[in-house]
């Protein structure tokens, strides 16, 4: 059983040298939680450039799907570097763009033809998801949720409700935006409990929103993500998404799924949609997708993605490279890993839920596959979030060779690769369970 490896006092001697470096010549907007310099990674490991080992239970903030260089992601991108880098998609045709999105296509949920739009990232697939939305509906506003994350580009972070600091001194943004609550049971605005509420979230977007801000029959789409993210990996009661859905077609209004976290594998299914048998209008994908190659895509209904040439592209969107990178991806998600998430989401669940029993401090436990959060709160009664705890947590266990990483204001979020083996998962939860312990030992102290 492989564990952890620390040499000595973090950061060592080489990271130490590098951070000073860094401090002058890297934006500090960037959000480092700690000393991770990291040199290189295999599965589910990665090594800082003092030799430190380190298990990573974050993936490269859940992009790494396939694990780090998995060989087979790591040939593709090899083979076809070898042949063709560059030339664009937006002018010319690569066999591989036309390859991978025939898979996306095929994996994406929904009857009848699709297209594919490819991108970067995952803020610009949101970006193009916006402006095919409001292109083809001739509609100008958009309604979003509070806690959402879509990115940092100006028409991506106006749809963001994520942090306050996110936004600050960026105004004013894309104007006919309106965000609600989301469907965040453990912390319900209105103070009702699932299923008696019957989806009072979803009403209120038509009881109030609608009726006094933002006129149904002027809004271009609701964008949701399926499983929040960077909100706190919150996951919707069953049924809430098909009541979305209901409330879209009830409007003519177009339902954008943001799989750009949740999709691909991390949730056990392909698309987190897929375990409410949801179909949306527009997918956003992006993160896991390329297993570390920067890539996105949006998949539309062929009815929809009908604009003309020059409306929308992008130089280096479905470059050769990474998209071989993709196609490597996807084939080695339907080859096992996407069950592979599901199955070890389990495990991570039944021994969070055990930690839960023992300690005061994990609030709620939630996931699906290997997208996993426990929220950190001062204690069950008052659900006081506490941050605080949820940093000391993080902190300590990447000093004793975890790396993890937040989600939301007090949420720790589990997202390893879904390569990640039973021994790992033990590994790594003994590891998250010591800090727990040594954290609230310390709290109680002082």
């Amino acid at each position: 059983m492989q564990k952890p490896k620390i040499q000595g006092k973090l950061p060592g001697p080489k990271a130490a040298k590098l951070l000073r470096q860094d401090r002058k010549l890297i934006s500090p907007s960037y959000t480092r939680s700690y000393p991770a310099v990291i040199e290189s990674g295999e599965g589910c490991w990665v090594w800082d450039v003092d030799g430190n080992k380190f298990l990573d239970f974050n993936a490269g903030i859940a992009v790494c799907s396939t694990g780090h260089c998995h060989p087979a992601v790591v040939e593709a991108i090899t083979r076809q570097a070898k042949k063709l880098i560059h030339m664009s998609g937006t002018d010319y045709y690569y066999p591989q763009q036309v390859e991978l999105a025939q898979l996306l296509v095929d994996v994406t949920p929904g009857e009848g033809r699709k297209r594919v739009f490819f991108c970067n990232s995952g803020a610009e697939a949101v970006e193009a998801a916006a402006k095919l939305a409001r292109h083809v509906s001739r509609r100008p506003y958009f309604i979003a949720f509070f806690g959402a994350f879509h990115g940092r580009t100006m028409g991506a972070l106006s749809l963001t409700a994520s942090k306050s600091v996110q936004k600050s001194h960026f105004g004013p943004l894309v104007g006919g935006v309106f965000h609600t609550p989301y469907a965040y049971c453990y912390r319900c605005v209105f103070n009702r409990e699932y299923p008696s509420c019957d989806f009072e979230c979803v009403k209120y977007i038509e009881n109030t929103l609608m009726r006094t801000v933002a006129p149904a029959d002027e809004v271009a789409a609701i964008l949701v993500e399926p499983i929040q993210g960077e909100g706190g990996y919150v996951v919707p009661p069953s049924g809430y998404l098909a009541r979305l859905r209901e409330l879209c077609d009830k409007h003519g209004i177009l339902l954008i799924a943001d799989e750009v976290q949740s999709g691909m594998g991390r949730s056990g299914k392909m698309l987190a949609v897929e375990h409410w048998n949801v179909e949306a209008d527009i997918y956003c994908l992006a993160k896991g997708m390329g297993s570390g190659m920067p890539i996105g895509a949006i998949v539309a209904k062929e009815s929809l993605m009908r604009w003309k040439p020059g409306t929308h592209a992008s130089t280096f969107g479905g470059n050769p490279v990474c998209a071989a990178a993709a196609i490597a991806t996807i084939k080695l998600l339907q080859g096992g890993l996407i069950e592979n998430s599901a199955r070890m989401g389990e495990v991570f669940m039944k021994r969070l839920e055990r930690m839960q029993a023992k300690f005061e401090c994990i609030g709620d436990v939630r996931g699906r596959g290997l997208m996993v959060g426990a929220e950190i709160v001062e204690d069950s009664i008052s659900k006081e979030p506490s941050p605080q705890k949820r940093n000391a947590i993080i902190n300590k266990a990447f000093e004793l060779g975890l790396i993890l990483q937040g989600c939301g204001p007090n949420t720790v979020r589990f997202a390893p690769p879904l390569t990640v083996n039973k021994e790992e998962v033990q590994v790594g939860m003994d590891i998250f369970e010591e800090t727990v312990t040594a954290v609230v030992k310390e709290a109680a102290g002082s």
